[in-house]
């Protein structure tokens, strides 16, 4: 039978973690149908069916970790049929006589045999269909399968029905008594105090309301990330604000006609940003670099990344070539990489690479934050809300929409003058648009 294997997942990726099946074995599949969803660091795969079949086998289920080329599942001949639909009554008679080989005879005296007895949790007709790793865990908490409703497509038990039926035997709120088998033996590892912290929840009645819900691979690597980032980077911010009052005119003067010649194409704050982001790198060249080993890498390409959020987390989708990108291409650029990065439909090479990285939490209402650094990079700029306020102009207050900007750099790499500097440069910029024309 033809084999289902872990595609090559791209450059530098060699392992992804199973993460949702989209088909239930003995299901029927089409040629180049989605069989399976692969979650890696940065982005998620589709494996395709090869040939029509039917999904004969799951051999690595939700939540494993595979590697390329690894064997995860197997696709057989035949329409996807449950054999008790369109099987004859010899087929039927065919059946009945292994059950009778397979199962050993019953003594007399049981009249109401444990279906566990039969099934060992999961029967053969497909009737409690479960991965491998749902089984693995029923026979952890000794769970018969027989007693779980499955949730999943045509019937399908999955992890959580397995694990609400674990919670409600540990509250005492199971129809039968909690396993004497209540959880995996403790292993000097620290996962046996592990459960002793989460007893209490259990013993209060509450195991009911919490809910477990795995991490996505691309959740594990962002943690990772930023831990590593925290611990191996000196990161340091400096804060500024800026007078967001130019720039908004020159906007409303301009969006019209800027979004009819430009076919259709926005012009936002990112443009204005990322050009003097690019003037800034420019005078502070060290600010645009990375450190590997004793060397310091300074980058005469200006690859910026644009924080993008998705269900799925953070993201940065590079734009390549900035400097010499116009401002409706910049806004282009990044109005087609945030949809494929909410449609899910990234690549690596969106995301490979980048010198500098601009964030805005301003669109979710932030007023001001610290970044962090998105490593190897040394610094990353941090967008925030416009909110007027009063302020100090030519003796007088005035209103004035002002934004405040956060500059995280790495302190081995940048001195703090440089990063002051840096951060007045793109102030300076912002607040006369007109002289991005000359540093762009």
């Amino acid at each position: 039978m033809p084999e289902i294997y872990v595609p090559e997942l791209g450059e530098s990726v060699s392992e992804a973690t199973v993460g949702q099946w989209l088909k239930a074995e003995g299901d029927q599949v089409k040629a180049g149908e989605p069989l399976v969803e692969l979650e890696t660091d940065k982005v998620n795969f589709e494996v395709e069916a090869e040939q029509d079949g039917v999904l004969e086998s799951i051999a690595k289920g939700e939540g494993e970790e595979v590697g390329v080329g690894e064997v995860i599942g197997s696709i057989g001949e035949g329409d996807g049929a449950a054999p008790q639909e369109d099987a004859g009554p010899q087929a039927e008679a065919e059946r009945a006589e292994q059950a009778q080989d397979e199962v050993p005879p019953e003594p007399e005296t049981e009249e109401h045999p444990d279906p566990a007895d039969q099934t060992n949790g999961h029967r053969e007709d497909g009737g409690y269909r479960a991965s491998p790793s749902v089984k693995k865990l029923a026979q952890e908490y000794d769970i018969n399968l027989a007693e779980v409703s499955g949730s999943g497509s045509g019937g399908r038990i999955t992890k959580d029905d397995v694990e609400r039926l674990i919670r409600q035997q540990s509250s005492g709120g199971g129809q039968q008594e909690a396993p004497a088998k209540e959880a995996p033996k403790q292993r000097p590892d620290g996962d046996g105090q592990k459960q002793e912290q989460a007893a209490p929840a259990a013993q209060n009645g509450r195991a009911d309301l919490e809910e477990r819900v795995r991490l996505s691979r691309r959740r594990q690597t962002i943690a990772s990330r930023l831990v590593e980032a925290q611990q191996t980077a000196a990161m340091l911010t400096t804060f500024n604000e800026a007078d967001m009052g130019a720039v908004m005119e020159m906007r409303k003067r301009r969006k019209d006609e800027f979004q009819e010649r430009h076919e259709g194409t926005r012009l936002g704050f990112m443009s204005f940003f990322t050009k003097a982001s690019i003037g800034a790198l420019k005078a502070f060249p060290k600010i645009n670099s990375e450190l590997q080993g004793n060397e310091l890498i300074l980058k005469r390409y200006y690859d910026i990344g644009v924080a993008v959020n998705t269900e799925q987390g953070l993201v940065v989708p590079v734009v390549r070539d900035a400097d010499r990108k116009s401002f409706a291409e910049i806004e282009g650029t990044i109005a087609q990489l945030g949809k494929k990065a909410r449609d899910g439909k990234l690549g690596l090479e969106d995301l490979q690479g980048g010198t500098f990285t601009i964030t805005n939490g301003g669109i979710f209402g932030s007023l001001n934050s610290t970044p962090i650094l998105n490593i190897p990079q040394v610094a990353i700029l941090g967008l925030h809300k416009i909110q007027d306020r009063p302020v100090a102009v030519d003796g007088k207050v005035e209103i004035r929409p002002m934004m405040y900007l956060a500059l995280s750099y790495d302190h081995r790499i940048v001195d703090g003058a440089d990063a002051v500097q840096f951060l007045v440069r793109i102030k300076q910029l912002i607040e006369d648009p007109e002289s991005l024309l000359l540093e762009g």
